[in-house]
């Protein structure tokens, strides 16, 4: 027997749709790009490199990104010490080269992209990790300012956080010629 949607999985997808579409334009290529390469879903260097500088950041971002898979695996699922070193100075260390690269404009922004490179089972940690990684002195301290002030106080004290998987992936989408034969 299949799986049947519910009313309500459409209505979320149409939220997260949304969300996404109230990113900025560099925001949105952005998580494009960077579902591309943590997900491995297409070439993100041919499809995404404008020009060699933008060819070498999504190099890094693939060897930053390749620890992805083994964090999947080391989230933890409680807040015991023993399990929180291990994936959180990673997680700080990716998100931190991803608030690096300055398209990530707030942790909205963060949340959405990371929701979707981990898991729903990330969220009670990415707050954590964003602040960290946004404090981090390799940022500009009116970016740091700008990152910091952009987490609620209702996502930073969170009591409890949904287990319902993402279901919008943004994707890339050929640009269509608007301009019609007369």
């Amino acid at each position: 027997m299949g799986t049947q949607a519910r009313p309500a999985d459409g209505a979320m997808a149409l939220a997260e749709m949304r969300e996404f579409a109230s990113f900025p334009a560099s925001t949105q290529r952005y998580i494009r790009r960077s579902l591309d390469v943590g997900l491995d879903r297409e070439d993100a260097l041919g499809r995404w490199s404008r020009d060699v500088v933008e060819a070498a950041s999504i190099r890094a971002q693939t060897r930053m990104y390749g620890r992805l898979t083994g964090l999947r695996e080391i989230i933890p699922d409680d807040s015991g010490l023993d399990a929180i070193e291990p994936f959180m100075a990673p997680l700080v260390t990716m998100s931190a080269f991803d608030l690096g690269q300055d398209r990530l404009c707030s942790f909205g922004a963060y949340r959405f992209l990371y929701e979707r490179l981990l898991g729903a089972s990330v969220r009670p940690w990415l707050p954590g990790a964003f602040c960290a990684a946004a404090a981090l002195p390799h940022l500009h301290p009116d970016r740091r300012r700008a990152l910091l002030q952009s987490i609620s106080e209702a996502a930073a004290t969170a009591v409890g956080w949904s287990s319902r998987e993402p279901s919008f992936f943004p994707e890339w989408v050929e640009k269509v010629d608007t301009h019609l034969p007369n």
